[in-house]
This record gives structure tokens, sequence and C-alpha cells, in this order.
């Protein structure tokens, strides 16, 4: 069989496999956000915590919750780190310096699991499981629920309420996250993935000297760092490592649990507005987007020309050949269109275009599907944006699922949209601007240029991987990056809540002759386009100088 048969098969399925579950997966998280009953372990942690999980929220309050639970999580793991050095189970490691403990504690928090560091010489068994690993699960916890209180607001009238933060978060954990990701960990331990918390030991004699590697619950880690769209690896050659990633069975594995709660959560979009079709909808501009860009990146790097190429079957450099052209090139588009973050090859070495496939799957925002959560409610925005292009092109007052789309409504979205290409342009160009963030790069010329480009836009939009090519353990880059993973984390949420408040505020709109169905394709084809339109004219000029003069040259 051939690398590009063998590609072809692993997408297909990948694919069937996601459809499988699309509709049971996505129905029952829609039951979940909308019981009316608590479970017991549900009951003990909201009286731990001193809430009541019955109180509705208007969206300044639901916004309070989010913020103060994340900036908890923050001086939490913070302190963690900066206590390593005295606490038991450090593997002998020193505490984390401050500006890398500020990095990892807000890269953590905000789902974005950016690593400066190497995992298995620096954070010891209590740091990786009290500390980053609890965090993969409520800030994959925290996207969702925003995401629901969005849902919310199409689906409700005259109200202003979205639910309660802490019911959803808790429900995020107990019911979704925690069930799945415990599943997918012992399909990952019979793979091969270890689960342990043995401490540092020689493994052999390699060139003169002595290996060696540490043990830990990786495979625990692993589930929740695809399921809930983290990132953040055990070892820093993330998923890469034997240990974190066996065979090529656990590679399309894991691809599948990047992508089965965010595609799945357009049928709970579905379900909780009373419409499914609309749920296929958003569905089916995913799904493009996604398909679209696993084609290109398999094209751009199977068609390299020349004997090494040929003989490789493609542009093998930087990929492991347990997964080959195929698997690698799944993996990449997988999780740059999510926040995932999670690498099972080194950007850096793709083709010049496939490098920037990478950055523009990231620069659309992370919306195909996106990440858990975050993915849906940044595909409503762009829906909304949408449906204004086509009021304007038909002069009628725009409206998604019954809600009007006013003035307020737009400022809101445009904000939204905003924000991260502000911050990824902003914070670039002072990089580039001073000296000391330049000594960084490995590489000069476009590529170079590309490696902090692709920094601040994974930051920015919280995915967490890296161009394998910047040394990103300075203090600039340390302290820039934790500013951009805030901003670009929050902001967005604040906007996302407020526009949700006022759609749930509103009454709903008759559907008359006049109304654009949205469910139809064509509306389809006009958020795809709206989509690539705006990501082009926002980052064309910067992928020109970057990863299009690489691959042109």
């Amino acid at each position: 069989m051939g690398p590009v048969t063998a590609g072809v098969l692993q997408l297909l399925a990948l694919t069937g496999a996601l459809a499988l579950v699309y509709i049971p997966l996505g129905t029952y998280m829609a039951r979940v956000y909308s019981s009316k009953q608590h479970l017991r372990a549900e009951r003990w942690i909201y009286k731990g915590i001193g809430a009541d999980p019955d109180t509705e929220m208007r969206w300044p309050a639901y916004l309070r919750g989010v913020l103060a639970f994340s900036a908890a999580g923050v001086l939490f793991l913070y302190a963690l780190q900066r206590l390593q050095g005295v606490l038991p189970g450090s593997l002998g490691f020193a505490s984390i310096d401050p500006d890398q403990a500020f990095n990892t504690a807000v890269s953590f928090v905000t789902n974005t699991n950016w690593q400066s560091y190497y995992g298995e010489q620096t954070m010891g068994h209590v740091v990786q499981t009290a500390g980053l690993a609890v965090q993969n699960f409520v800030s994959a916890a925290v996207g969702m629920a925003v995401a629901v209180a969005l849902v919310r607001g199409f689906a409700r009238s005259r109200s202003g309420e979205l639910g309660n933060f802490w019911a959803d978060l808790v429900r995020g954990v107990v019911r979704i996250l925690v069930p799945l990701a415990f599943v997918a960990a012992l399909v990952l331990v019979a793979c091969g993935a270890i689960q342990n918390f043995s401490g540092i030991h020689e493994v052999g004699q390699f060139m003169g000297g002595s290996q060696q590697w540490n043990g830990g619950a990786v495979a625990s880690q692993e589930a929740i760092k695809e399921l809930g769209t983290n990132g953040g690896g055990y070892f820093n050659a993330n998923s890469a490592h034997p240990f974190e990633n066996p065979t090529p069975f656990s590679n399309l594995f894991e691809i599948f649990l990047i992508l089965v709660i965010p595609f799945s959560l357009t049928r709970t979009f579905g379900v909780m507005v009373g419409s499914v079709k609309q749920g296929y909808a958003i569905l089916a501009t995913m799904g493009t987007i996604w398909l679209g860009f696993v084609s290109l990146m398999m094209w751009a790097e199977f068609s390299r020309h020349g004997p090494a190429f040929e003989l490789a079957g493609g542009a093998m450099e930087g990929k492991e050949v347990r997964f080959g052209l195929g698997g690698s090139s799944i993996f990449a588009v997988s999780t740059t269109v999510t926040s995932t973050g999670a690498v099972d090859s080194f950007h850096s070495s793709f083709t010049g275009l496939g490098g920037g496939i990478t950055l523009l799957g990231m620069m659309l925002g992370e919306i195909a599907p996106g990440g858990v959560g975050s993915g849906l409610y940044g595909m409503l925005i762009m829906a909304i944006i949408a449906v204004f292009i086509a009021g304007l092109m038909v002069g009628r007052t725009p409206e998604y699922l019954g809600k009007k789309i006013s003035t307020r409504e737009i400022k809101l979205a445009a904000l939204y949209i905003l924000v991260t290409p502000a911050l990824v342009l902003v914070f670039t160009a002072f990089a580039m601007a001073l000296p000391t963030p330049a000594d960084s790069m490995t590489n000069s010329g476009a590529h170079g240029f590309s490696e902090i480009l692709y920094a601040y836009t994974s930051a920015s939009n919280n995915n967490g991987s890296a161009f394998a090519g910047l040394n990103a353990d300075t203090q600039w880059f340390n302290t820039t990056l934790g500013i951009a993973m805030l901003l670009g984390r929050f902001l967005p949420m604040v906007f996302v809540l407020a526009l949700a408040g006022s759609l749930a505020r509103q009454s709903p709109v008759p559907v008359t002759a006049g109304t654009l169905r949205t469910e139809k394709p064509l509306f389809t084809g006009l958020l795809v386009g709206a989509i690539l339109i705006i990501t082009g004219l926002t980052y064309f000029p910067a992928l020109a100088l970057g990863p299009l003069a690489e691959g042109l040259a």
C-alpha cells in the first residue's frame, strides 16, 4: 500500500468514526446542559464551593464566575510550580522560575498549553497531575460552558438569563469529560502508553553514555489533553513520543479525541435551539474547511519532487515513520484548526506551504471545528457576521435563529473577530522590531519570521503548538506570550457573553418569506466564504512575508 492510499484510508476511517458518535454524543451533551437534576457527586461539589446551581445568571454574573474561577486557577498553578522544590513527588526537580511559572499557569488555565520547557526534565508528578492535568479538565469545561451560554442566548427570549456557570462547569467535568477521558485512557494504555508514578531510571547505553527517562501518569493526561483540545504533553516531544503515542492506531485515535467534542457540539447546538438542521449547517461549514485543509496539507507534503522526497514517499523530515505523511498531515491540520496544540511531528520541518496551512488554520480563529466550546461560539460569531453581510446585500435587517442582529450585536461580533488578529500582529511586530527577541530565532529570513508569527498566533488563539525552531524560554517570550494567552482567551469571552445576554433579552422574530434560510447549503457556502475572506484580508500581508515567501521561493 502506498503512502497516499494509506493517508486517504486513515482519513476515511476517521470521518466514519466521527459520524458514528456525532448524534449520540451531541444529543447526550444537550441533555446534560438542559437537565434540572443534580447528581450526588455534583451536590457535594456545589456544597464545597458554596454555589447554588439553581440560580439563573445574567451575562455579567456568568462572566464574573468565569473570570473568578480562572484567576483562582492561575494563582493555584503558579504557587504549585513555585513550591515544586519542597513538594513530595517532585523527582528532585527544582521550583520553576517566576516568568516560566507565570507563562505555564496562564497557558494551562487558558486551554492553550503552550510549553517553553522540557516536560520530562522540569515538572514532577505533583505538578503534572494535581496542576496541569486538573486544568486540562476544568479549562475545557469553561470553554464548553461559555458556548452553552451563547446557545441559550439564541434559544431563550425576553429573559436575559444564561443559566448557571457553576452548574455548567461541574456538569461538563463530571458528566462529559471525566467519563470520556477514563475510557480514552484505557484505550491508550492498551495501545502501549505508560501510566505509572515511577521515578527517573536509566534505560540503557547510548553513544557511550546512559539515557534517563522518568515515568508518569501519561495515558490519563494524554486522554484529556486531546479530548479537551488542550495539547500540553508530558514529554517535550509531545505526541511524537512513543510513551504518549505508541502506534499508528493510537495516533488516529488521538486525532479522533481532538475532533469528537467540537464536531458533536454542533448537534448539541441544534438540539438546544430546537432545529437540528441549524446544527447540520454549522457542522457542514466546519467539515468543509477541515477536509479542505487536510487535502491541501497532504498535497503540499506529498507533492515535493526530487530523489530524496520520492524515496521517502514525500517530505518526511521532522515526521515519525510510525505515522507517515498521511497521519502526520491529518494530525497537524486537526490540531491547528482546533485549539489543541498537540503535535506528532515538527511543524517547522513541514514544507513552506504546509507550515502556512498550520498557521492559517489557527488564524481562522480555530473554528473548524475549533476547541471544545470555543470553536462553536467562534463559528456562531462568524455566522452572525455572515447574515449581516447577507442583509447588506439584500437591504434587509439581518436575523439569525429568530433574533435580530442589530447595531449592538454586530459591534460585539466585530470586536470579537478583531481582538485576536490585533494581538497576533502587534506582538509579532514588536518582537521583530526589538533586537533581543529576534535572537531566539533558529532560522533567518522568511522561515525565521514564521517562527515568531507562529508563536504569537498560537498563543493569541489559545492553540499552544510551536513551530519547533524558536527558543521561547526567555523573559520576553514567557511574559508576552502569557499576556497574549490571557487576552486572547478572556476578551473574546467578554464579547461572547455580552452578545448572549443581548440575544436572550430579545423577543423572537417570526419567519417570513424574506428570512434568510440559515439551514440551507447556500448559507453554508456564504459562511465558508466569509470566514476565508475575512481571514485572508486580515493576515495575508503577514503570511506573504513568511510561509508564502518560503513556499514560493
